[in-house]
């Protein structure tokens, strides 16, 4: 800080402030400092102070505010760790039941198409026993008729024994060109 040069020049004529050696001076200036310190208190440290201890009650009161929050936060985090959890076991719950009731069921679509297929193999073997009864039937009527024919030419004309031979080997013949396999 530097000093007005007015101050300095004027020496030892004028006041001087800074000028501490003359006691006069020194009285004044304590004199006019305890006179205007209540003054100064009351009207720039006091609303200075009250500023300063205003603003070190909301810092404290924002600090205390962001502890609560910082709690609660920590709070609800853990809050939907828990139901996030309470969730995950749910549902891996919820698929173990699914995983059950999916091979409960495929057993039971195993054991119903077993059954289905056993019953459609039955109806088959039924089928294909009365096809084979009925084809049997078909060449007994057959036989009976080829008899009955065979036994008409006999007794329309008198045959020797030569002759009832060639019939019944033609008979057999004929019989066995009409049955599957070529066998009567």
């Amino acid at each position: 800080m530097s000093i007005p040069i007015a101050f300095v020049l004027e020496g030892e004529k004028g006041f001087n402030p800074l000028d501490f050696t003359q006691i006069g001076v020194m009285l004044w200036t304590l004199i006019i400092f305890g006179v205007s310190l209540p003054f100064i208190w009351k009207v720039v440290m006091g609303p200075v102070t009250r500023a300063l201890l205003a603003r070190d009650e909301r810092a404290a009161a924002a600090i205390a505010s962001a502890e609560k929050a910082k709690a609660d936060a920590e709070a609800a985090r853990a809050a939907v760790e828990a139901s996030l959890a309470a969730a995950r076991a749910d549902a891996a719950k919820t698929i173990e039941a699914a995983r059950v009731r999916a091979e409960a069921r495929e057993r039971e679509i195993l054991e119903e198409a077993k059954v289905a297929s056993e019953k459609l193999l039955e109806r088959a073997r039924t089928e294909i026993q009365a096809e084979k009864s009925k084809a049997v039937a078909q060449i007994r009527a057959q036989v009976v008729d080829l008899s009955l024919a065979a036994a008409g030419k006999v007794l329309e004309r008198k045959v020797d024994s030569a002759d009832d031979r060639r019939l019944v080997d033609s008979l057999v013949a004929s019989a066995g060109a009409k049955t599957p396999g070529g066998k009567a």
